[in-house]
């Protein structure tokens, strides 16, 4: 997500109540997470498969959702997030079990006790008219749009995810998904991954989407209305498999909007030679009929509001900032929120080199101007550790793209951007953590790295960037 506020994603959008929350009973190993009470250690997730009806006359949703997971401990209860939908079967391995909804949590008791280690299966159906749950950062999660055919949208980010689907809501616990999304004729759906089938079924049109991810419950998308779409197939690279691109709006703002987004092709390019080789089958941006405070990263499908098309490309550091995410953030994801600066340090950065190949101002121009601003603002925020309600802050953002072009003078090009693409490559499809990466950078670019970095990441006083 670009440096802005997610108080009200969508402009205007009223706060709802906040849904309080009980204790979470299986911390885990890390029981100093920002949001221990989203999420749960005992078990991970292999995969989602949801069926979800839409009913846009009157925002209904029916859902069935299948989640394969396996035990990290032994159970007799499965502990799940679902926020304001209801729960009206549920199965476990084809049984049939007892569930219980409480402050936004739901629980199963299991047929008989799991082994840790086992594999299970659970089946729920549930129903309900979806709206976003309140966060410390504003409204998130499901909403509508303004589209005049009753369009909806997903941004979840970072709590979101239980407002449409059952699911453990930790950023470290990915899977694949599919996404079957019947609605009615003359509606599109969009989600994340590759659509494999679009399938009329009496009063209903059903599209099949899977991403095999894997990808965090956060980045999950769902997008409803009528939309314009453009289709193509990016070539990176003769050693890289071609990228499916796909980007949606409204077709009232098509020709804005495919001229904004018409460099995403050479941003692939330019960011896989960069980065390394781009970690998805797909990529599109959706453009939705809402103006939104900032876009969102979701995976495959970043969604941007109509207040960032403007047909003049005003806003294409943003198209760079939600596609470098793909790299940093969604395919190496953070373990807990407290890490967020290894999102959008990098992502920010990445704004910066977008700049530079294009021909406008240098990362070090850009980092320079960016650090004068820093530097008269307030100096109290260490961004590897900001605090639960500040993992926002736009000066973790900034920091932490300042953080990286000092490593980058420091060591030269050619060992820094060895960091970079060694990063993705050595933690592609998982989590990890500032400590991990601190010890990277020292391996890579030698044991200047690690004090250098300290500074900018830990300590609360701005360190001196070189001119």
């Amino acid at each position: 997500m670009t440096r802005c506020s997610r108080r009200s994603l969508i402009r205007g959008a009223a706060l709802l109540p906040l849904a309080a929350t009980v204790a979470d009973e299986s911390a885990g190993p890390f029981p100093d997470r920002y949001f221990p009470r989203h999420g749960t250690y005992a078990h991970d997730t292999v995969s989602y498969d949801l069926h979800l009806t839409y009913r846009p006359a009157d925002g209904g949703l029916d859902g069935r959702a299948r989640i394969e997971a396996v035990a990290n401990q032994p159970l007799e209860r499965v502990e799940l997030d679902l926020s304001r939908l209801s729960v009206h079967t549920a199965r476990i391995d084809g049984t049939r079990v007892r569930s219980r909804q409480q402050n936004g949590k739901l629980y199963l008791d299991t047929p008989r006790p799991l082994p840790a280690g086992t594999r299970f299966a659970v089946d729920i159906g549930y129903r309900g008219r979806p709206k976003p749950v309140r966060s410390p950062f504003g409204p998130i999660g499901w909403d509508r749009t303004g589209d005049p055919h009753n369009g909806t949208m997903v941004a979840s980010q970072p709590l979101g995810a239980p407002s449409w689907f059952p699911c453990n809501d930790r950023p470290d616990d990915k899977a694949a998904f599919t996404f079957r999304i019947s609605v009615p004729p003359g509606q599109h759906a969009l989600a994340n991954g590759t659509l494999l089938e679009r399938r009329r079924s009496g009063r209903h049109e059903c599209w099949t989407y899977h991403h095999p991810g894997p990808m965090a419950p956060y980045l999950a998308a769902l997008y409803t209305g009528r939309f314009r779409h453009d289709s193509d197939t990016v070539r990176v690279g003769p050693d890289h498999p071609p990228i499916a691109l796909h980007n949606a709006y409204p077709s009232w703002m098509a020709e804005r909007a495919a001229h904004d987004l018409a460099r995403q092709p050479e941003m692939l390019r330019a960011f896989s030679a960069l980065f390394g080789r781009y970690p998805f089958e797909a990529y599109g941006a959706v453009v939705v009929d809402a103006e939104l405070a900032a876009p969102v990263e979701n995976q495959t499908r970043s969604v941007f509001g109509s207040n960032h098309i403007d047909g003049e490309r005003g806003a294409e550091t943003l198209v760079a900032h939600e596609l470098a995410h793909q790299w940093y953030g969604n395919s190496v994801s953070l373990r807990d929120w407290r890490d967020i600066w290894l999102n959008e340090g990098f992502a920010t950065y990445a704004e910066w080199l977008w700049s530079e190949h294009i021909g406008e101002d240098t990362a070090d121009e850009i980092a320079h101007h960016e650090w004068r601003a820093l530097h008269a603002r307030p100096q109290d925020l260490r961004i590897a550790d900001p605090g639960q309600r500040r993992i926002f802050d736009d000066r973790i953002y900034v920091r932490g793209a300042c953080a990286l072009h000092a490593l980058r003078r420091a060591v030269g090009d050619q060992r820094f951007f060895e960091v970079l693409r060694g990063w993705h490559g050595a933690h592609r499809g998982a989590s990890a953590t500032t400590a991990a990466f601190l010890a990277h950078a020292e391996r890579s670019a030698g044991g200047q790295a690690r004090p250098l970095l300290h500074a900018w990441l830990y300590e609360k006083p701005l360190p001196t960037l070189a001119a």
